[in-house]
């Protein structure tokens, strides 16, 4: 049996009419370019995400940089994230001649841990040197990774006693929750990826920032059309970052199918829980607590809506890599997300860091393995994949 990573074959085929038939309006009307579709998706979009605007740019990675611009970040800054989450989260903040600060993370959510965040800050403002150098750092990019939001509360609650911005990285988690709210809703900022492989994927590159500020808002619309207010005249140096019509019009039809595909994407994490819990092979008991086994499969916390972007299983052993090659063998698509954390890539040596800062992160890197869990998977699917891990433990 083959079962790919992700099958947008599948999804495509189901919406097909729909989806050419939305194209085919954007082609009949020839506006390509912040036209009509632009502006009902960032309407679409930010009552879905429980904002009050919303602003389409050319990616997920514009949608980082905008915001640091817009929220007034820029040369000399800091700006704190997470170790473990894609290049984008901490090259934006590079790009607009910031530093990236890196604070570990949680082992069950791979998200930012929130008492490291205060022990860092802690540290840092009760340092004489430090005091006097705390102007720069400005802002903290929580990333909600894998379609599961970070622990929020406590996040804000700091940067609120240290006065700083919070921008939500949430490229991985549209339509995830925390105490009933959306993901993109808590920052000052949300910002949004709409890559063909997440949830709600164009065909194409794309991205959107959300906010309830409208000078925020306003300042990301300038930002996206070259800093300009009024055509030919520029209040500042932005960028060439729209969102074009095709893929507005694409993403339009797949909103209306988001939340169905995320409770499929739910439906078929549990089933992958149960089936590995029934295999012996879980790290984790029925309630998500720790137990013998060679893999710890991921859990959606309390209060919380688990999107499932990615279904990421932790290895333990060290026979990470054995098993994806096991499991390529097989026919069964499986990614590593991340392989390396940020703070050892070459391109960020200049920060300082050595291996062993942020041990959570480094030890999820050798870890992690994500496994095909998309909304059109079927159980007969699923059946084979914990079958074939079965199998590779049972010879092992």
């Amino acid at each position: 049996m083959q079962v790919p990573l992700l099958d947008l074959k599948a999804q495509y085929q189901r919406i097909k009419g729909e989806i050419n038939a939305a194209i085919q309006k954007v082609l009949d009307s020839q506006q390509f370019i912040l036209g009509p579709s632009v502006k009902k998706l960032e309407e679409e979009i930010a009552s879905y995400c429980q904002t009050h605007f919303a602003v389409g740019v050319a990616s997920g990675t514009d949608a980082l940089i905008l915001s640091l611009r817009a929220a007034g970040i820029g040369i000399g800054d800091e700006v704190i994230t997470s170790p473990f989450t894609f290049f984008a989260t901490a090259g934006a903040i590079h790009n607009i001649g910031a530093r990236p600060v890196f604070v570990d993370i949680k082992p069950d959510t791979f998200n930012i841990d929130p008492d490291k965040l205060c022990q860092y800050l802690e540290t840092r403002f009760s340092n004489k040197d430090s005091v006097r150098e705390s102007g720069r750092l400005k802002a903290i990019i929580p990333v909600h990774l894998f379609g599961q939001m970070a622990d929020m509360r406590p996040i804000l609650e700091v940067a609120q006693k240290y006065g700083l911005k919070v921008i939500e990285d949430a490229a991985q988690a549209i339509g995830a929750e925390y105490e009933n709210r959306r993901a993109g809703s808590f920052g000052e900022l949300g910002c949004f990826s709409f890559f063909p492989s997440k949830n709600l994927g164009g065909y194409g590159d794309g991205g959107m920032v959300v906010t309830n500020d409208e000078k925020l808002a306003q300042k990301v619309r300038m930002l996206r059309v070259h800093g300009s207010r009024s055509r030919y005249e520029h209040s500042v140096v932005g960028y060439n970052s729209r969102l074009d019509s095709l893929q507005a019009a694409v993403l339009r039809v797949k909103l209306r199918y988001l939340d169905e595909w995320s409770e499929k994407r739910r439906r078929n994490a549990s089933y992958y829980n149960e089936l590995f819990r029934q295999a012996g092979l879980t790290g984790n008991d029925s309630s998500g607590n720790s137990s013998d086994g060679p893999i710890i499969v991921p859990q959606a916390l309390k209060g919380r809506r688990h999107t499932y972007h990615q279904y990421t299983i932790r290895v333990r052993e060290g026979r990470r890599d054995e098993l994806r090659k096991f499991l390529t063998e097989k026919g069964v698509g499986t990614a590593i997300y991340y392989p390396l954390p940020l703070h050892l890539q070459r391109c960020f040596r200049y920060l300082g860091y050595k291996e062993g800062d942020f041990p959570v992160a480094e030890t999820l890197c050798k870890e992690v393995l994500s496994l095909p869990v998309y909304p059109e998977l079927t159980p007969e699917m699923q059946e084979y994949v914990v079958d074939k891990v079965r199998e590779f433990f049972k010879k092992g």
